[in-house]
């Protein structure tokens, strides 16, 4: 079973970085830029093939990554290229649509797979409302109904079931949780919550408020193309919430999984069938892109924040500031990486 897990999850991965690294070089080949390398995986090549437009087609030995290596990405950096072909020497606004096209393409195949589960299998309402509550449960003590949509938590929007989730699980200095609910007849009425604490078998302990969702399910074209819109938002607008509670210290750094959560993720959703197969993609090609947007050096997000750098003040920066940023950013991501790993392997135990 370990096996299968595996290779669904490189399955999975190389589907996504596949999708990422394309974006960036069919732009960069439609531009012009002269390309050395398109790579699907990290480490030691283990298969290469040169086509016919000169580009070394590669797969590598470990499939965590990929890349597209051009030529004058930050500065000219080989006197064989004319100088025409480096990136750097391209028109701004075409140096930008390379860099944002591996995250437009993953957010492109998110929704695509989001439109698809909701057009064979349905889909339900990404609206918080509440669609079962169990006896006895925080959430019945109460006095909150089947019905009720959830408007805010802890003075949090709660616009969705994705950021509604996040909103709970950020650190609470209180016992009660305050929620903003609106009724049938569209007024508000506000509810403090006290969860049951139940311990898991880690130790650790959880938060039970005995609601579920909203499952009634929507079919048609309609239907889907708003769901696959009204998800991916609801998805982005969740690891918004996240980003910022990670920096003001509401979630952990520990909450966060990597290669290793992404197994127990994959490996756990085994049997669920090919929807629940199809939503890992969707959901991991949008992480994917989130991540890779934000302004944060090696990140496609922050070279892109040094060409909005370089539009305002009207002239390139400094190649070498750059490469140093990037280096730097590149060491704390393989650090952080390698605490979430350790995080994770600690988890299973």
């Amino acid at each position: 079973m370990w096996l299968v897990t595996i290779l669904l999850l490189i399955i999975i991965l190389s589907i996504i970085i596949l999708v990422h690294e394309f974006g960036h070089f069919i732009w960069a080949k439609k531009f012009g830029v002269y390309i050395y390398e398109f790579s699907l995986g990290m480490g030691p090549v283990v298969f290469t093939h040169k086509g016919r437009d000169g580009i070394n087609y590669n797969i590598r030995a470990f499939p965590i990554g990929g890349f597209v290596s051009m030529a004058g990405e930050v500065y000219e950096d080989d006197k064989k290229i004319p100088k025409e072909k480096f990136m750097c020497n391209k028109p701004w606004l075409q140096r930008l649509i390379i860099l944002v096209a591996g995250v437009v393409n993953n957010f492109i195949l998110a929704i695509v797979l989001l439109f698809f589960i909701a057009l064979i299998w349905g889909s339900t309402t990404t609206k918080p409302i509440v669609g079962t509550i169990l006896e006895d449960s925080a959430i019945s003590k109460a006095g909150m109904e089947v019905g009720d949509e959830i408007v805010k938590i802890n003075g949090i929007k709660s616009s969705s079931w994705d950021k509604l989730q996040i909103a709970l699980y950020r650190k609470n200095d209180k016992e009660s949780y305050e929620f903003v609910v609106k009724k049938a007849d569209g007024s508000e009425k506000t509810y403090q919550v006290t969860p049951e604490k139940v311990k898991n078998e880690d130790g650790t302990e959880t938060n039970k408020f005995g609601f579920g969702i909203d499952t009634t399910p929507h079919k048609g074209i309609l239907s889907s193309i708003k769901y696959a819109f009204l998800k991916f938002g609801s998805i982005v607008d969740s690891m918004l919430l996240t980003v910022t509670s990670l920096f003001t210290g509401k979630i952990s750094l520990s909450a966060l999984s990597g290669p290793v959560g992404m197994y127990e993720v994959v490996g756990s959703s085994l049997g669920l069938g090919i929807s629940q197969f199809l939503y890992i993609i969707a959901f991991l090609s949008i992480n994917v892109g989130f991540i890779n947007i934000l302004p944060f050096p090696a990140f496609d997000g922050g070279r892109v924040l040094f060409m909005i750098i370089e539009k305002i003040k009207g002239s390139p920066m400094n190649s070498k500031i750059e490469n140093a940023f990037h280096t730097v950013g590149f060491i704390l991501l393989m650090i952080l990486m390698l605490y979430i790993t350790c995080q994770d392997i600690l988890k299973l135990f």
